[in-house]
């Protein structure tokens, strides 16, 4: 036992204390590229156009090319112990969140197709598009949005059926030929190299059947959509794809509809595990604003940190940060090492992480002040981007229905 002493300066990751070398390596390097790199990009690229942030000579490619030289690549976590990988990833993603939450998931959207055929046991397809890191997870529809991610029907209203889908594939010969849409919200979508899609599955038989594809999205038949202009998360490139009879070779699908469950959960858990993450980062960031702010601002002839009410506020923002980061990464921890992931700890690290950075950045901006909406000052943004949060990988209230369908015994 150590001994009390009156103050403990904390990391600003807070309560850690256990991370070995090479973790605490690979987070002060993520937090740099953070800090250095994404932070002041993100808010250019929150200032620009939508069709400027995915121009040739946008800013944009300056953090693919930056974060390469990190030296983390998926393969090299992926290349360790389930244990190690879960706390790597932990920390590596929430920094990235920290330094700007939308290009955050720029950087993690690009991974899902690789994260996807990893799941698959498709190394095959992994290496043939190694020379593609740039990727997208094409799965909501314009008549389908969050219910894509419920194939299980957790979410379904009793005896109401899906309804057909916007976008299928079906097999002829050697081939697999894809028509369809997807909609306006692929992650990645406008800038992307690769799709991983999951869509209907058609084999003449009417049933509603799924399952998941690798596009080139250099492919004949494939055009894209403008990008999205958002109110938050601006860095991050949102549009439609379009499949015209996009016809590739049979060894491209992933998984057909008889393994379209373990694909579409396994996503989920990781997509909603590292959206725990990298908005807790955000969380985190609107938080160390709001701490710094509160030691330079003065009311009432003080530093407002001086101030009863100012130091209660700012307490709470820290337990709701140190809190989402606690769930988040147990729920990382225990999806990498458990037999089987538990898709419902990924959803509770997601809906709290991001509701967390929406309430925190919120607070931010009441300590702020006036300033505080003003777009000179960074917490206006934080919030912008985390109420965006609270929708993309599947909005929070279908999320919370799925999770308490899969924590019942209904």
């Amino acid at each position: 036992m150590t001994g009390y002493a009156l103050r403990t300066e904390l990391e600003p990751t807070g309560l850690d204390a256990d991370l070995n070398e090479l973790e605490t390596s690979m987070q002060l390097s993520a937090r740099r590229f953070a800090t250095k790199v994404m932070r002041p990009i993100g808010q250019r690229l929150d200032h620009m156009t939508p069709a400027e942030v995915i121009a040739a000579d946008s800013p944009l490619w300056q953090v693919f090319d930056e974060f390469s030289k990190l030296g983390i690549t998926l393969a090299d976590m992926l290349a360790l112990p389930p244990a190690d990988q879960a706390r790597l990833m932990c920390l590596v993603f929430e920094e990235l969140g920290y330094g700007d939450g939308g290009l955050a998931v720029v950087l993690g959207a690009a991974m899902i197709p690789s994260i996807v055929l990893n799941l698959m046991g498709r190394q095959d397809l992994i290496a043939r598009y190694a020379d593609q890191p740039v990727g997208c997870w094409g799965i909501t529809e314009p008549d389908h949005g969050s219910d894509m991610l419920d194939s299980s029907g957790h979410t379904r209203h009793p005896g109401v059926n899906h309804g057909r889908l916007n976008c299928y594939a079906k097999i002829q010969g050697e081939r697999i030929v894809i028509s369809g849409q997807k909609s306006a919200w692929v992650s990645n979508g406008p800038i992307a190299q690769t799709c991983i899609l999951f869509c209907g599955y058609d084999d003449g038989s009417g049933t509603d059947k799924r399952c998941v594809v690798l596009v080139p999205l250099d492919s004949a038949g494939v055009s894209r959509g403008a990008p999205l202009d958002k109110m938050g998360q601006r860095a991050l490139p949102q549009g439609e794809l379009y499949f015209d009879n996009v016809s590739l070779p049979l060894d491209h699908l992933v998984a057909g509809p008889e393994d379209y469950v373990k694909a579409e959960q396994g996503i989920l858990t990781e997509a909603n595990g590292l959206m725990g993450v990298i908005w807790t980062g955000a969380a985190r960031a609107a938080y160390e604003h709001a701490h710094e702010y509160a030691h330079q601002r003065k009311q009432g002839g003080v530093p407002i940190i001086q101030h009863q009410n100012v130091r209660h506020r700012l307490f709470h923002m820290f337990v709701r940060v140190e809190a989402s980061r606690a769930l988040a990464r147990r729920a990382i921890y225990f999806n990498h090492v458990a037999p089987q992931p538990a898709l419902q700890g990924s959803i509770a690290a997601k809906i709290t992480a991001t509701q967390t950075a929406f309430d925190v950045a919120s607070q931010a901006i009441q300590m702020f002040g006036g300033n505080g909406v003003t777009r000179e000052y960074p917490v206006e943004k934080l919030l912008r981007d985390a109420r965006a949060s609270m929708i993309e990988d599947g909005c929070n209230e279908m999320l919370a229905i799925k999770g308490g369908t899969l924590i019942s015994r209904i």
